[in-house]
């Protein structure tokens, strides 16, 4: 029997032990002996059910612990504050600093794993907010060596990074697991430096799986929630299995007094699998981009009328509210008002979950996006393009329309001050000066009420107006301040 199925075996074996334990009647021990053969019984059962998961567990911390590491950065910092925090704005990385509105330096540490070698140099898995703007990074083993590392690359979106160090020894890798297998309820542990503690391992359950990042937290992944105790210096620790696997890397805990209350959050080890070998090849990581403002319009209060207008009530996906020109989304035919309901077959749940899908995908494919257009179902091949590490091509002013409407609720009504006789859809959002509708002059609060002749009453009437190609310029009839004008964009 191998390692890894022996001590899977035996932890199950203790956690059927423990619950066979806790409903025997053991009270009635000290009924049927004198007390001391009693207590020696009990310990005996004691030991009987909880022995193997302590020796399991035992075994996944020998295992793990050398392979996760400590690592120390130092950065230049300009700023007011006096320190710099993490996302969700927990400090993860502990800093020291002077404030002011000075260039100091600053110190911090997280932790990583040692995931992949080539020749004498290995790789070591971490969170981008442990290593960003670092000016210097060192790698403390778990036998106290220290190691110069070098960031090979990071990513914000993901927050992931990969720090290389070199050394003639060998070295143990992290073994690592299969995160879509993990399911809520099972046993994990958490292994990292809290606080600058070395090599510490704290125990939990699997919480929650698919959580949304809040915040700052990076959005192009999701995470696995633990119960399992997360703290500053923590980030880019492992969060393993009863096998020994790293299926997490712990990254943010939600903590509104600054402290872990049981609410960690790791990103799923398959989320990193890709961007560890893009580090190594390429040095970054690249995204797939669809080119498209995307939002959830199930939530009634703040998209008032969308799903009901568009017969899209109850229906999981994400609306396309606007399109960048010339991007992928407008090279395929994709088109304001549309609802992405699955890529390739994947079934999208929401908004994040399509930024998440074709941040995946791989750019100059094309693949299959199933959406609803004004009620019916059509597929529409899409090539990916790849996203702008600066997102220089997501400019407002290459948005079409470059506005948002909403439909006309009383509400709605009651907040703009539209008069009871006027009726259409109320321009809500102009996202910026320089996008197609604030330049041509349209203002939010507008009612539109006709687009090239075409009586607009709500959504529908508005995206399938809007969508016309029969001519390249847009004349919008708008209601302002009691007077009706007319404004004309060019696609």
């Amino acid at each position: 029997m191998n390692r890894k199925n022996h001590l899977a075996k035996g932890a199950a074996v203790a956690v059927l032990g423990i619950a066979l334990f806790l409903a025997s009647p053991i009270g009635g021990f000290a009924q049927a002996k004198p007390a001391a053969t009693a207590q020696a019984g009990q310990a005996a059962t004691l030991e009987a059910t909880l022995g193997p998961l302590q020796t399991a567990l035992r075994a996944v911390t020998q295992k793990v612990l050398p392979t996760v590491v400590e690592i120390d950065v130092t950065q230049t910092v300009t700023q007011q504050a006096p320190q710099s925090k993490g996302p969700f704005g927990l400090p993860f990385g502990q800093g020291q600093g002077n404030g002011g509105g000075r260039s100091f330096r600053q110190s911090g540490l997280g932790s990583g794993i040692i995931v992949q070698h080539v020749g004498g140099r290995y790789y070591v898995l971490t969170n981008n907010h442990v290593v960003a703007n670092a000016t210097d990074v060192s790698v403390k083993l778990s036998d106290q060596r220290v190691f110069k590392g070098r960031t090979v690359g990071a990513d914000p979106r993901k927050d992931v990074a990969l720090v290389s160090f070199d050394t003639a020894d060998t070295l143990p890798l992290a073994t690592l697991g299969d995160s879509n297998d993990v399911q809520v309820g099972d046993i994990v542990l958490a292994i990292g430096n809290p606080f600058g503690y070395e090599s510490t391992v704290t125990m939990g359950i699997v919480s929650a799986l698919g959580r949304s990042g809040q915040g700052d937290v990076a959005s192009y992944t999701d995470y696995i929630q633990t119960d399992a105790a997360i703290n500053e210096g923590n980030s880019g620790g492992a969060l393993v299995n009863i096998k020994g696997e790293v299926i997490g890397m712990n990254t943010w805990i939600a903590a509104p007094t600054g402290g872990n209350i049981g609410l960690g959050f790791a990103i799923p080890i398959n989320n990193a699998r890709q961007p560890i070998q893009d580090f190594i090849a390429k040095g970054r990581v690249d995204y797939g981009w669809l080119g498209a403002q995307i939002a959830d319009i199930q939530d009634d209060n703040t998209y008032p009328g969308f799903a009901a207008d568009l017969k899209l009530v109850n229906v999981k996906g994400a609306f396309i509210m606007e399109t960048y020109k010339g991007s992928p989304a407008d090279k395929a035919g994709i088109l304001p008002g549309d609802y992405v309901t699955s890529v390739d077959g994947t079934a999208v749940a929401n908004a994040q979950g399509l930024t998440q899908i074709v941040g995946g995908l791989a750019a100059g494919k094309t693949y299959a996006f199933s959406i609803i257009r004004y009620g019916d179902v059509k597929n529409v091949p899409v090539t990916i393009g790849v996203r702008d590490s600066q997102d220089q091509v997501a400019q407002p002013k290459n948005l079409w329309p470059g506005m948002t409407a909403i439909d006309i609720t009383d509400d709605v009504r009651q907040q703009a001050g539209i008069p009871s006789g006027v009726n259409g859809v109320v321009v809500g959002y102009v996202p910026d000066e320089s996008s197609p509708a604030a330049t041509a002059g349209i203002k939010s609060g507008d009612v539109i009420t006709a687009i090239n002749g075409r009586t607009v009453r709500n959504l529908m009437d508005y995206f399938k107006a809007l969508n016309d190609r029969a001519g390249r310029s847009v004349m919008f009839t708008i209601e302002r301040d009691g007077s009706e004008i007319s404004i004309g964009l060019d696609r």
